[in-house]
């Protein structure tokens, strides 16, 4: 896992630092969410979703758009949905990490899903008018393939970070996981599906989701590496004693 040990005391100046930076990140993009999110509540318009739009009409070519719908099904919900179950099903009956993993990952993606929804129906924006040959038929706000996407390949991002591959091979497959991820978010303004303020506020619910997901997986376990410690220390006193 991310922090080992069982006191904080065993934290490292390297694991301190990553907490810091990811509890301002978490501030910083929880405050840019709700300032996006009331300000679509309140009906008003961004210019940087007509300029976004307008970006993606001048430099627009046939195998580009071509990429484009080939990449955004990556985030659809058919195939979160399979790969969920498939991680899922490794993570709690054949993978040598806690079950707990799989427990977070299936929180994790439910939840996502479920919050996702209910922002959409609490918004009830309408999509783009320039929709391409994808038509959405939920709310615009937030993207749910956004959404989805950031915690489902967020979360193989942290299971690849934790397992015993080399370095080498964990930064090439987590930066090719990173490039897919960020082409999905692209794809669905590309595509006309949604607003680059929805891709935006779905990019960061979706990481805030995700931090608060693992932060609570590594606490877990933390608790429960540490209850083990316990248990295993009363065992040897008492072996001791006899």
């Amino acid at each position: 896992m991310l922090f080992s040990g069982t006191k904080l005391s065993d934290l490292s100046k390297a694991s301190v630092t990553l907490l810091l930076v990811g509890v301002i990140a978490l501030g910083l993009s929880f405050y840019i969410f709700m300032d996006i999110t009331l300000s679509i509540l309140a009906k008003e318009k961004f210019a940087i979703d007509q300029a976004a739009f307008n970006f993606v009409k001048e430099t627009s070519f046939s195998g580009v758009e071509i990429f484009m719908k080939s990449i955004t099904q990556a985030g659809s919900v058919i195939v979160m949905v399979i790969l969920s179950l498939l991680l899922a099903g490794y993570l709690l009956f054949f993978s040598p990490f806690s079950r707990w993993v799989g427990v977070y990952f299936i929180l994790g993606m439910g939840g996502v899903s479920g919050l996702t929804k209910a922002l959409k129906m609490l918004s009830s924006r309408d999509r783009p008018e320039f929709m391409g040959d994808f038509h959405g038929t939920s709310s615009s706000f937030p993207s749910g393939h956004t959404s989805g996407a950031i915690v489902f390949y967020g979360f193989v991002i942290y299971l690849i970070a934790v397992s015993r591959l080399k370095s080498r091979w964990k930064w090439f497959i987590n930066s090719i996981v990173v490039v897919l991820t960020l082409l999905i978010t692209i794809s669905r303004l590309y595509l006309g599906v949604h607003f680059f303020t929805d891709i935006v506020a779905g990019f960061l619910f979706g990481l805030i989701w995700l931090f608060i997901c693992i932060a609570a997986l590594e606490i877990t376990l933390w608790h429960q590496r540490r209850r083990q410690t316990e248990e295993q220390s009363v065992t040897e006193s008492a072996a001791q004693k006899t």
